[in-house]
């Protein structure tokens, strides 16, 4: 389920660009698809950012919402900004786009959102839509442990490295610029199934953790070096995917 906040007032724009993963200049063209991070540089929420006349939208996972439209009100300060729930409900689908809805932003597979009366969406198959692209979810690939990079937020067009400081932001960079990243967010092939949240083993050692599994395939959270030989979790057999 998916709430829906508007952000109302002057300083709305300004407020948000101090605090979120992506460019709120870029509102101009359409949705954005950002994170909250911690000053760490570990992941708080995802959500979509909406132009809406005089207000921005928020649109995110009812599991998160209350946390963290508190956690954005603690950067307030004197800001002239406002976070109140809205009646808008999101209805969203991959076949042809009703009038008014506005395209998915990570990725086309993902269809579109129209923001309206009525809520639901047109059955589509998510759970195998993320696997097969490689589309982490809040609360199940995305959790307070990871980094925003691991899960493939650059490719999914939520983060912006040329937009300046928001929370978070030194470690994110230093990721992008000085690190090469030994572990993230896979798309494996799966024999049998194991629960979300399974750790996964090779030889003996746990490498990394299971997640949503689709269709003989699952994502996963992995280190890298380990992907070259076979890989267990629970019952389930995993192995890495032809490049």
């Amino acid at each position: 389920m998916r709430k829906i906040y508007e952000i109302t007032g002057p300083d709305r724009e300004h407020f948000l660009q101090g605090l979120v993963s992506n460019d709120v200049k870029k509102l101009a063209q359409g949705p954005l698809y950002a994170a909250l991070l911690t000053p760490q540089g570990k992941y708080l929420a995802d959500f979509f950012l909406v132009p809406w006349g005089e207000a921005v939208l928020l649109d995110i996972d009812e599991s998160i919402a209350e946390a963290t439209v508190k956690r954005l009100m603690m950067y307030k300060l004197r800001a002239d900004v406002a976070i109140t729930p809205s009646a808008l409900q999101l209805a969203r689908g991959t076949g042809p786009a009703p009038e008014g809805a506005v395209m998915d932003p990570r990725a086309p597979e993902l269809g579109w959102r129209l923001y309206g009366a009525h809520a639901g969406d047109d059955g589509s198959d998510w759970a195998a839509i993320r696997v097969a692209h490689l589309i982490p979810e809040t609360g199940i690939e995305l959790t307070p442990e990871t980094y925003i990079l691991e899960a493939g937020f650059e490719r999914l067009h939520g983060v912006d490295f040329r937009k300046g400081c928001y929370v978070g932001q030194e470690v994110t960079a230093r990721m992008k610029h000085k690190t090469e990243l030994r572990k993230g967010l896979v798309r494996l092939a799966i024999e049998g199934a194991a629960p979300v949240g399974t750790p996964i083993e090779a030889e003996g050692r746990v490498v990394g953790t299971l997640y949503t599994q689709s269709g003989g395939h699952a994502l996963a959270h992995i280190r890298h070096d380990a992907l070259a030989g076979p890989l267990a979790a629970g019952a389930a057999r995993l192995h890495a995917l032809p490049l």
